[in-house]
């Protein structure tokens, strides 16, 4: 199984691993490489960012699922309550919307090397404070 690379604001280097625990989601996510999106910073959900797939729906059930992924837990809410979404936390949250908590399918764990968690809190920081970043998700082998 290969690794996921991920550049968030063109200058921000992130690799992670998939979670075997959650093979549909894995199998969704893999359909929707390479990813070009906007990360946004979440409105509800605490020190994560997002990137909202509105109607979206990936066609998958919970699996691995958490409402509290930690810092560097990639995870997918396959819509349903509310729309669609990755969620890339970069601190503690909850996974959540206007109409209350969600659960998240956890699929990939950031790989810790040197300087990752700065770069996380970077990540947070920009959407944050400068708004929308760019995030190029790929997986390579």
């Amino acid at each position: 199984m290969g690794q996921l690379e991920i550049t968030v604001g063109g200058d921000l280097h992130f690799s992670a691993r998939w979670e075997s625990d959650a093979p549909h989601t894995i199998e969704a996510i893999r359909r929707m490489l390479p990813i070009d999106s906007k990360l946004i910073h979440c409105r509800w959900s605490g020190e994560s960012t997002w990137i909202p797939y509105g109607e979206f729906r990936p066609g998958i059930d919970y699996e691995n699922h958490t409402s509290h992924p930690a810092p560097g837990m990639l995870a997918m809410y396959p819509g349903g309550i509310s729309e669609c979404e990755i969620f890339f936390p970069y601190g503690a949250c909850t996974t959540s919307s206007k109409v209350g908590q969600l659960a998240a399918n956890h699929f990939a764990t950031i790989e810790p090397d040197d300087g990752w968690q700065d770069r996380l809190r970077e990540v947070g920081r920009r959407a944050l404070w400068e708004g929308a970043q760019s995030i190029h998700i790929d997986e390579v082998e």
